[in-house]
């Protein structure tokens, strides 16, 4: 292409798609912007004529001179369209806006202008899940950019990490972000299947299959038909229950419990676990062929204390969710002790000690004596290898068994069984105790 004509027909064809666009020039100059770029990062000035980086971040240098990568540089240094996650300034304020830069080029193959596509992680009510993704460090900005690479595909989803950063609503997220998002999200939490209830859960039972069966009971991947599955805690199955997944996984069918026909199902896996499967796989506790099929990209759930400074941006955004009085704030010293903290439990515990600073907290301020008074009131130890719990002072028996449950599910080399028996309660019990911990 060459010549205003042909910027012109590039023009009125960005004009007529959905996603915001914009045409820019090698010197990061906007050239044009299309009525979706204009509705949704307008705001108030005009866009056409300014750098784009200004408009975007608030910058007065180029991305890549700014500690960001730059997509428009990393194209025109490779001629290939680039993608990256920014955090972007909005008229609704800062939003992950997904970047991707394309060349554009003449009738002679130089490249003379490049478009850049956006596409917002929004936090609107249609995607729920999106609300929950809050921050921008390092660690945070990669596992979400790994996130909305995958959640287009219908590919397997490995997701690692420690207790309480938030697997599920990742899950969740993954589900909203992708074509079967207008399907079900079917969550099972695997840590408390027995054989009996993995099959009659995962693949319901026909009318009579056994004693109590009175009528047909539509299974959990039949309700996940179109959707999303999400295993829970995928580590803690046991080596038999894995044979029945994997061969779920890999003939795509499946069977009631009781019935003769087998049915063919249609769901996108995700999975998730805060075990180290692949040492799990070596000491053969965990099938090596069914964690290569689960395991088509893993994406790394990183610590609270990996992305220490969004501490501040999640305490405000969880206050927001879980307090009952709107418009109450942090003040600077709570919001500094918070940021302050290591969270064993991360995001879990840190929405657990908001939450309890609510009802403690009668004004419209939320101070440190609110959090502090809470903070401590269940000081449970680990040892390094988590093979010691005590506490060192008395506490309520609800925090005792909750923080005591919440160890024990994950201690090595106890299966739920295992666990039922020497806790001396039925595994149907503790499977009920188990849920009562998310």
């Amino acid at each position: 292409m060459g010549g205003a004509k042909s910027l012109g027909e590039l023009i009125s064809f960005l004009d007529g798609l959905p996603e915001p666009r914009i045409v820019m020039n090698a010197d990061y100059r906007i050239v044009a912007a299309n009525t979706a770029y204009i509705r949704d990062f307008g705001g108030e000035r005009p866009i056409v004529g300014r750098k784009c980086y200004e408009v975007s971040h608030h910058f007065d240098v180029p991305c890549d001179q700014a500690g960001e990568s730059c997509p428009l540089k990393q194209s025109q240094n490779s001629g290939v369209p680039q993608r990256v996650l920014h955090l972007h300034h909005t008229p609704r304020g800062e939003e992950h806006v997904a970047v991707e830069t394309t060349p554009i080029r003449d009738e002679h193959g130089r490249v003379v202008y490049f478009v850049e596509t956006m596409r917002v992680v929004r936090q609107a009510s249609s995607r729920p899940a999106a609300q929950g993704l809050v921050g921008r460090s390092p660690a945070f900005i990669g596992m979400l950019e790994k996130v909305l690479r995958v959640a287009h595909s219908d590919a397997a989803v490995l997701l690692l990490g420690e207790t309480g950063t938030g697997k599920e609503l990742v899950a969740r997220a993954i589900h909203e972000a992708s074509g079967r998002e207008d399907g079900p999200f079917v969550a099972v939490d695997c840590a408390g299947m027995t054989e009996t209830l993995f099959e009659s859960e995962l693949f319901g039972y026909e009318k009579g299959a056994f004693t109590g069966a009175a009528h047909r009971k539509l299974g959990l991947v039949e309700a996940a038909s179109g959707g999303t599955l999400f295993l829970d805690e995928i580590g803690e199955l046991p080596l038999a229950l894995q044979v029945k997944l994997l061969r779920l996984l890999e003939t795509g069918t499946y069977r009631r419990v009781g019935g003769l026909d087998w049915l063919p199902a249609d769901f996108r896996l995700v999975a998730a676990t805060h075990r180290d499967l692949r040492a799990m796989v070596r000491d053969d506790s965990f099938r090596r062929d069914l964690y290569f099929r689960i395991n088509t990209f893993p994406i790394r759930m990183p610590a609270l204390h990996e992305r220490a400074e969004d501490i501040r941006l999640l305490a405000v955004s969880l206050l927001e969710r879980v307090d009952r009085k709107v418009g109450r704030e942090f003040t600077p010293a709570a919001l500094t002790w918070l940021s302050g903290r290591r969270y064993e439990g991360n995001i879990r515990e840190l929405r657990n000690l908001i939450e309890r600073a609510t009802l403690l907290a009668d004004g419209d301020l939320i101070d440190r004596s609110h959090l502090d008074e809470m903070a401590d009131a269940c000081p449970v130890h680990f040892s390094v290898d988590d093979e010691v719990f005590f506490v060192d002072q008395v506490i309520p028996l609800a925090s005792l068994e909750r923080r005591y449950l919440d160890w024990a599910k994950g201690h090595e080399g106890l299966d739920v069984g295992q666990l039922s028996a020497r806790l001396g309660v039925s595994q149907r019990t503790l499977y009920r105790k188990f849920q009562g911990l998310k």
